[in-house]
């Protein structure tokens, strides 16, 4: 039964919460900013109903800041460190907002406004994780007891609507490049390029690979006899720094393949694995060997930031004017598997796409562009014949 008393012209309530089972003493709750008696009575009986139905919820006196970092250290202990890293900047953004508020205090409005906000400034993609992370924070909270009601249920994301103008400018998301640039890219990279060039860049041409799955390839990945890779690894190195490297699983479980390669690419394999063996006897010691197929001239294993600085100096020298990345080898390969006749599914197999629908996009993409390119290639036809 509530006690309902008067104080300082504020009526308040004292309701008991039972024993604490740690403590064995009584616990109570008391709230005292009512203007009217009946005010107070209602108040006391809702939480009466919510102790009796076992739904009734303390909420914790944390701050946004302290309850984000110890779900961040819990949510580390089940996920790569890549995911971590990319998880704390989207936290960050609701720090550098929330930090010192309450948890308890963050209203469903006070987080669309901040969704809002984010939407206003970043990518619609960028929005949706950042938004991913606060849902994991707040239906944590929720899980652990800490506030009654999860403000992120419910909570869209603004609709995005491009403007003409950068409809207009806005070039293809997916960069490839044509058949006859790549043999023109590789052939220069095979005259031109520097140590390991035209080996890297013809693997990721000619296998699909992600830059991060081709550099923490070993040799005992390499199955010559069978003519395979096998792909178990990715390499993650934030930081470009040639020590400070971790080997992680794989993007998805369906990235974990082994990929079927041709006679070529077999050869410069074995000429390649010959070279370095000779560079391991004359370096010697210094070498730090763990058996990386695209290592460093001292073992460790190639930044990604090197090969995306000679990938620029190539495009450069043959006059590529386009914004290719190494992971647009990617859908290069994914192009000429198309324009060869490959299947969808085996598309998927072969890239390691777990989601059939990532393969679906870029396909239907892939596909888009060649009937352009053979409209034109028609339309410059009938010009010609007329």
């Amino acid at each position: 039964m509530a006690y309902i008393y008067k104080r300082d012209k504020k009526w308040g309530y004292t309701v008991s919460l039972g024993i604490d089972p740690l403590t064995k003493r009584q616990k109570q709750k008391t709230k005292a900013t009512f203007k009217t008696r009946k005010e107070a009575v209602s108040a006391a009986r809702k939480l009466e109903a919510e102790i009796e139905n076992g739904t009734y919820v303390e909420e914790t006196k944390m701050t946004f800041e302290a309850f984000a970092r110890q779900w961040i250290e819990n949510y580390a202990l089940n996920a790569k460190i890549s995911s971590v890293r990319a998880r704390s900047k989207e936290m960050n953004l609701f720090i550098s907002e929330w930090g010192p508020y309450p948890l308890k205090k963050i209203s469903k409005q006070v987080y669309h406004r901040r969704i809002i906000e984010l939407s206003e400034k970043y990518s619609r993609n960028y929005v949706s994780g950042i938004h991913a992370c606060g849902r994991m924070i707040f239906s944590h909270a929720t899980e652990l007891g800490l506030i009654k009601i999860n403000p992120t249920e419910n909570i869209r994301l603004p609709k995005y609507i491009a403007k003409v103008e950068e409809l207009e400018s806005q070039e293809d998301e997916i960069k490839f490049l044509e058949k006859e640039e790549l043999a023109q890219f590789l052939r220069l990279a095979n005259t031109n390029g520097l140590e390991m060039d035209y080996l890297i860049f013809t693997t990721l041409a000619y296998t699909g690979l992600r830059i991060g799955e081709l550099l923490a390839l070993k040799w005992t990945d390499f199955d010559e006899e069978k003519g395979t890779l096998r792909v178990t690894k990715t390499l993650y190195n934030p930081k470009n720094n040639i020590k400070e490297y971790e080997l992680l699983t794989p993007k998805t479980t369906g990235s974990i393949r082994t990929i079927k390669i041709d006679e070529k690419l077999i050869k410069m394999l074995k000429r390649h694995e010959i070279k370095q063996k000779e560079t391991k006897l004359k370096i010697g010691n210094f070498y730090v060997d763990n058996n990386f197929i695209f290592s460093r001239n001292d073992g460790h294993p190639q930044l990604r930031k090197v090969v995306e600085t000679r990938l620029k100096r190539l495009l450069k020298m043959a006059n590529i004017n386009k914004n290719i990345t190494p992971h647009s080898f990617r859908h290069t390969h994914t192009s000429l598997l198309i324009e060869a006749g490959v299947g969808v599914k085996e598309i998927q197999q072969r890239l390691g796409h777990t989601d059939i629908n990532t393969t679906m996009n870029i396909y239907a993409h892939m596909t888009a562009n060649m009937e352009e390119k053979a409209s034109h290639q028609f339309s410059k036809l009938m010009k010609d014949l007329l």
